[in-house]
């Protein structure tokens, strides 16, 4: 099993909190990958909100290919927070060269273009350079989007987090999701590691999803060039999230019924029955196969937490008006809010959607026996 935290603080917040959470869950990763997720930053970068940020692992070589590639493409550089190591890695670590951070500017061909015409086209550029540095491993590129950054490696959290220095203070986010990595693939790879992400969508898992194939013959026939990849069977978790809300135009609680819809029976008495006959019947390659705990961030910032049915994987969430945290185990969530209000304290069941909104303000909680939200 893996281990997974996520926070959301109205105050930004060093990614340290959320390893050091995955470190006091230490018996339940390996060591064989850690991954970060940030959005809402603060710090240095919190001026470029809507400027994309690309986030990657980039060799020298790499890096002269990607600056050949934006500078065709009119993209200038506004500022980078890059970390180059200059110390010997920790054991089992890779010797990088450069681990990027860097905000860009919009090409003047861009300007007057709607928000979707803009999305599509940063997915195809990630994809492209994604692909581009699978040819000679010198680019691995894990995001490319407005306010968000992400940080992935082999090694334990905490050696990874001294090593890269992520206690700097240019490097802060009001929204957080770590996991620290129990390999279960023939081979550690970086892209197999959590989170995962797609326009402005991410989730992580810990789990298994057997129902993988299906899944991914399913989003593939899509014609959306991000389903692409899937070293982790993971990662459809993420897609069906984002297939979810930009394709169907419904929210995390359709999303629930999507990966574990109730049985046939259930729906028959459901208040919301024929919607969501349709909806199953019409999504049946979607449906997972756990025991899974996935942990969600939407676009507009709501972290979320679903199990699915046979609830076999540890989840628990907390905190106070202000910060909330949703973590695998208990001493995780002590870790991280120590004087938390534990009124707030909550476990979904196999029928709940919990999640914190923007406002940061309290638990909620959505049942799959409620009528599902859609679109006026």
């Amino acid at each position: 099993m893996c281990r997974l935290f996520a926070v959301t603080s109205d105050e930004p917040l060093s990614p340290i909190v959320a390893l050091r959470s995955l470190n006091v869950m230490k018996e339940g990763h390996d060591g064989s990958g850690v991954g970060l997720f940030m959005t809402d930053m603060g710090g240095e970068l919190e001026p470029f909100k809507n400027s994309p940020i690309l986030s990657g692992i980039f060799s020298q070589e790499g890096i002269k290919k990607l600056d050949q590639y934006m500078m065709s493409r009119g993209f200038l550089t506004k500022y980078k927070l890059s970390i180059r190591p200059t110390k010997e890695p920790p054991k089992g670590t890779p010797k990088r060269d450069i681990y990027l951070i860097r905000v860009y500017e919009y090409p003047y061909e861009w300007e007057g273009l709607d928000e979707a015409e803009i999305a599509n086209r940063l997915v195809l550029m990630r994809v492209e350079l994604s692909l581009m540095g699978e040819q000679d491993g010198s680019m691995m590129v894990f995001s490319f989007w407005p306010d968000v950054v992400m940080i992935k490696e082999v090694g334990d959290p905490m050696e990874i987090a001294e090593y890269l220095g992520l206690d700097r203070r240019g490097l802060q986010s009001r929204i957080i999701m770590a996991q620290g990595r129990q390999n279960t693939n023939y081979a550690i790879t970086l892209y197999a590691c959590h989170p995962f992400f797609i326009q402005g969508v991410a989730s992580m898992t810990n789990g298994e999803n057997t129902a993988f194939v299906p899944i991914r013959e399913f989003l593939t026939s899509r014609n959306q060039p991000g389903y692409f990849g899937y070293q982790s069977d993971s990662e459809v978790f993420t897609h069906i999230l984002h297939y979810t809300i930009t394709k169907l135009g419904l929210g995390i609680d359709a999303y629930k019924h999507i990966i574990t819809p109730l049985k046939d029976h259930e729906i028959d008495n459901h208040p919301d029955g024929s919607f969501l006959k349709t909806l199953k019947h019409s999504l049946r390659p979607l449906i997972i196969d756990g025991p899974n705990c996935v942990i969600g961030c939407l676009p507009d910032k709501t972290l979320f937490m679903v199990q699915d049915s046979k609830k076999l994987r540890p989840g628990v969430v907390g905190g106070k008006p202000g910060m909330f945290a949703f973590a695998s185990e208990m001493c995780g969530l002590d870790e991280a809010i120590p004087y938390r209000e534990k009124n707030y304290d909550a476990q979904p069941m196999k029928y709940d959607t919990i999640y914190v909104d923007s406002g940061r303000m309290e638990v909620k909680r959505r049942n799959q026996w409620e009528l599902c939200t859609r679109p006026l």
